[in-house]
């Protein structure tokens, strides 16, 4: 048998992936393990879990594979410092230490660090991107587009997968790179550039596009195929420690919004109209990558495919016949399309595809706990549960859902990317017009715009969304279907902006975007066959087969990974109901520490 391990780190969301003779093992983000959110570290806890679930050690690894190559992607820094100078000469003085110390001498450390003897091999970033989303996808061949921040110097690609072939075809290079536009933006609306990109989407739908020509018209030079060039004299990432400069805060009228300041119509105008120019690249790119490719057949990778509003256009434009996105898009998924490089590429090993059905086993790839482990933890930590089998389990999850009870739901293998995907999730019933506002304020402690993912039998997705094919990765966005939507009252429809955010436009409101899309998984008996029984009695005791999903965490943690961090999380929120495992835990019946009461005033929950 032959072991790969692929590594991503030091940029953001480092991960691991192990692979056994093309199948993919483990695989899981470092964040997860060491509690910090889009941790970068060299991803220690999540090779060893790796290696723990393929049961060898490292000395039994034949390839260890880096995800990125970094002397080329030091050649793009040192080239672009220069390229700029003086300017940029405080930002070059924090870098330079780092590449120096460690980031140029990976080799040697992954050697180090897991005591290896064997080959250490380096792939291109975006050639792991595009890797990772062709050879686990369901096509015999595919176009592949990749669009990010930067990898070493290509921003964007087109590739072409065929059989166990990804062949590069055509790449836009830093610093033009719609990833960075987008953080641009994400930046001075005031969020964190490279996690707060989705609040931008989200944020999107309350705004009207009023600048989307200034930006087509001054910040960028956009072409048919989707290649553009951008005016950098309205940026300062290229060798700043900020993203805009101050040619492009006076264009838009102002500094960039302070964090956690009041938002304003001009941040959602601003959010609506990059979102818009992302989704026209989004679709011009894909037409090119159509043509240049003569694929009938799309798969999408890289942080830009996380946008799910942009994927949803490019289904619903029909420039494909399918579309498949990887569910780790960001750098995560590098480690996986790394492993899957050496094994196609290097070892020129066949590549095996069923018809129809992906190779990622549902992104359920990360570490799952027992009952009996559950159990352990329970009994040792005096925690009051309910041990019920899967039928009883579904059943009462069902009941206490319709009853408006929020539950937290941790069940089998960790998901592998940034969805919860029914493994780590948090779930309520999608029919109450309270649920959001509920979730975000008491559960997640996040901003109250934010929308909420609604998961649906697959079978019954077409009833409630515009949405025939699968999105098991909850990475497409469908508006939802007219038969259930709700007409509004005059007043209703001269809201503006954040105004509209608590009217029920559909018979599922607490999923239904205020312009009435969602963010759907379609979850099948295959992939999730507990969860799919939730929902189908869901369906069958309450006439609705959807529910709201989102992830098990807080605002500022990463996704929870084990019992003790479910239990945590579920004492410190405004959650009802716990289920780990087949066991149910009351909240009434539980007995909160010390901590969780200062925790759970300082949100005001107690």
């Amino acid at each position: 048998m032959t072991h790969i391990l692929g590594i991503s780190a030091y940029y953001h969301d480092s991960a691991a992936c192990l692979v056994r003779d093309g199948e993919i093992i483990a695989a899981a983000q470092e964040e997860r393990f060491t509690r910090k959110k889009h941790d970068a570290a060299f991803p220690m806890n999540a090779i060893n879990y790796c290696l723990e679930e393929a049961g060898i050690a490292a000395d039994k690894l034949d390839y260890v594979v880096f995800y990125e190559k970094p002397f080329l992607k030091f050649e793009r820094l040192i080239e672009t410092y220069l390229s700029f100078a003086p300017h940029g000469f405080v930002s070059y003085l924090k870098a330079m230490p780092l590449w120096i110390k460690k980031k140029l001498w990976i080799k040697d450390m992954i050697a180090t660090e897991l005591g290896f003897k064997g080959k250490i091999l380096f792939t291109e970033h975006h050639e792991s991107h595009a890797a990772s989303a062709f050879f686990p996808s369901p096509f015999e061949e595919a176009a592949i587009l990749t669009m990010d921040g930067v990898g070493e110097w290509a921003t964007s690609s087109i590739a072409h997968g065929r059989s166990n072939r990804v062949d590069m075809l055509k790449e836009l290079r830093f610093p033009h790179s719609l990833g960075l536009l987008y953080s641009a933006f994400t930046y001075y609306t005031g969020f964190k550039v490279n996690s707060g990109e989705y609040k931008v989407m989200g944020l999107a739908p309350y705004g009207e596009p009023k600048y989307k020509d200034l930006i087509l018209s001054h910040l960028m030079d956009l072409k048919d195929d989707g290649s553009f060039r951008m005016d950098m004299d309205y940026f300062n990432y290229g060798v700043g420690l900020t993203m805009t400069s101050g040619k492009f805060h006076k264009l838009f009228g102002g500094p960039p919004r302070k964090p956690e300041s009041r938002l304003t119509q001009r941040d959602m105008d601003l959010a609506r109209s990059v979102q818009d120019v992302t989704e026209e690249v989004m679709l011009r790119m894909a037409r090119h990558a159509r043509e240049v490719t003569g694929a009938r057949n799309l798969c999408l990778a890289g942080g830009v495919a996380l946008n799910c509003v942009g994927n949803g256009r490019i289904l619903k434009e029909k420039i494909f016949d399918h579309i498949w996105i990887q569910p780790a898009a960001g750098d995560a998924g590098g480690a996986l399309g790394a492993a899957l490089t050496v094994w196609h590429h290097y070892l020129n090993k066949p590549r095996r595809v069923i018809a129809g059905k992906d190779s990622l086993k549902g992104s359920y790839l990360g570490p799952h706990y027992s009952n009996e482990a559950i159990e352990t933890y329970l009994n040792e930590n005096k925690i009051a549960y309910v041990r019920l089998d899967d039928e009883e389990l579904v059943r009462e999850a069902a009941d206490l859902l319709a009853q408006n009870k929020v539950m937290g739901w941790f069940q089998g293998r960790m998901e592998f990317g940034p969805r919860a995907l029914g493994a780590r999730s948090i779930l309520g019933d999608a029919r109450s017009p309270k649920m959001q506002e509920i979730m975000n304020l008491k559960i997640k402690f996040r901003e109250s715009f934010r929308p909420f993912a609604p998961s649906v039998l697959r079978e019954k997705c077409s009833q409630y969304f515009e949405m025939g094919g699968d999105s098991p990765y909850m990475l497409l966005v469908a508006n939802v279907q007219d038969s259930i939507k709700r007409s509004m009252t005059r007043e209703e429809e001269a809201l503006f902006g954040i105004e509209k955010l608590n009217i029920s436009r559909s018979s599922i409101p607490a999923v239904t975007h205020v312009d009435y899309s969602a963010r759907i998984q379609t979850v099948s008996a295959d992939n999730n066959p507990l969860f799919h029984r939730l929902l189908k009695n869901m369906d069958e005791k309450y006439g609705c087969a959807v529910i709201i999903n989102t992830s098990f965490n807080v605002r500022g943690e990463p996704l929870v990974c084990r019992p003790e961090e479910a239990y945590r999380c579920f004492m410190r929120t405004g959650m009802d109901f716990l289920v780990l495992g087949n066991y149910l835990l009351d909240k009434t019946k539980q007995q909160a520490t010390l901590d969780d009461k200062k925790w759970m005033k300082e949100f005001q929950l107690d």
